[in-house]
């Protein structure tokens, strides 16, 4: 089954996303500028993975690098190119493109190259929410041996612009693109890593891009910051944990992530880019990959935690993993041990 979306799925998509992100996953006002960029080109074709079949192949799109350097430049022919190789290389097998994640930006990775080249994008991201490293938005394929990870980037202009292939090892070739954005100027189109339909099934997070469109409906249905919280809070099953102003915020850059922690009352998030852990009076409540996200009150929008201010009123809800649509990744022990070991310095 094959769904045409509208500019409203687009707005939808972009605020439930956010919402999914718990903190990472883009910010608002970059997605809803996306949006107007997508839609100016046409309509994107969302596909339900059950319209596929078993051995069909998907690829991943994904930008790399760093969106906010004053250098980087993707042009719409570098986003088609990194596919269009792909395809090509595949021996034109490709039957859709998937997302890495939910987020405010990266829900709607990947609808503009659909609207470019009528191909649809697959309601099957590698993982309903948002996720600090790429490993965990790997689909698991780090932990298949002989897997061979295949990457077609392109980016930057002039003298920076750039474009390849890069093919072995899942990590050295993450490690190759995420050069080539240096190289590019700080940006790069990535279409990456094909995978079967069978195996995004077992692996993936089918229906996670439906349900943040729904999502955003419920949310911008809401009149007020009340009614939006309990749309939402009963849509994802979870919980209004405290609302109040923001203190004790800190913030750290390491190896280009968002470290930090706040305080709102006895609560205490801390986050590396997305939340990780929710303690109340000193004890952890809640942890990663449990949704953990905050809210503007007064302009009545989701914030990220690369947006919280100290003083900025916000209202807190969580929501228990086993509510989510989420990735194998996110049961994977090792890689949620690495979680420990950065909050433990903020903790």
């Amino acid at each position: 089954m094959v769904k045409v979306l509208t500019y409203e799925d687009g707005l939808a998509a972009v605020y439930g996303g956010a919402i999914l992100g718990g903190g990472g996953g883009g910010l608002l006002g970059e997605g809803l500028k996306l949006v107007e960029e997508i839609f100016a080109a046409g309509n994107p074709q969302l596909i339900d993975i059950t319209a596929l079949n078993h051995e069909d192949l998907v690829a991943c799109v994904a930008m790399v690098g760093a969106p906010s350097a004053e250098e980087q430049y993707v042009s719409n022919k570098q986003l088609c190119w990194s596919y269009q190789q792909m395809n090509a290389y595949m021996d034109h097998r490709l039957k859709g493109i998937i997302t890495n994640e939910n987020g405010a930006i990266t829900t709607i990775n990947g609808w503009l190259q659909s609207v470019l080249l009528n191909v649809p994008v697959v309601d099957a991201p590698c993982n309903g929410r948002a996720h600090p490293t790429g490993i965990m938005g790997s689909l698991s394929l780090h932990e298949q041996l002989d897997y061979q990870s295949v990457q077609f980037y392109a980016g930057g202009k002039k003298n920076y612009a750039i474009q390849g292939f890069a093919e072995g090892n899942l990590q050295n070739t993450a490690k190759t693109v995420r050069h080539a954005s240096i190289l590019a100027g700080g940006l790069v189109a990535v279409t990456r890593n094909p995978v079967t339909i069978g195996y995004l099934k077992e692996h993936g997070a089918p229906k996670a891009i439906s349900a943040a469109i729904e999502l955003g409906y419920s949310f911008l249905k809401g009149r007020t910051i009340e009614e939006k919280l309990k749309n939402i809070i009963h849509l994802l099953k979870g919980k209004h944990i405290v609302s109040g102003k923001v203190k004790d915020f800190s913030l750290l850059k390491e190896n280009g992530f968002d470290v930090g922690s706040l305080t709102v009352e006895d609560v205490k998030l801390t986050f590396w880019n997305e939340y990780m852990t929710l303690s109340k009076a000193g004890m952890i409540q809640s942890r990663f990959p449990d949704l953990m996200m905050t809210f503007d009150i007064e302009r009545m929008v989701p914030v990220p935690s690369a947006s919280i201010k100290e003083g900025m009123h916000i209202a807190v809800i969580q929501v228990d993993q086993s509510h989510l649509y989420l990735s194998s990744t996110m049961k994977n022990a090792e890689l949620l041990q690495e979680i420990d070991m950065i909050i433990s310095k903020v903790l």
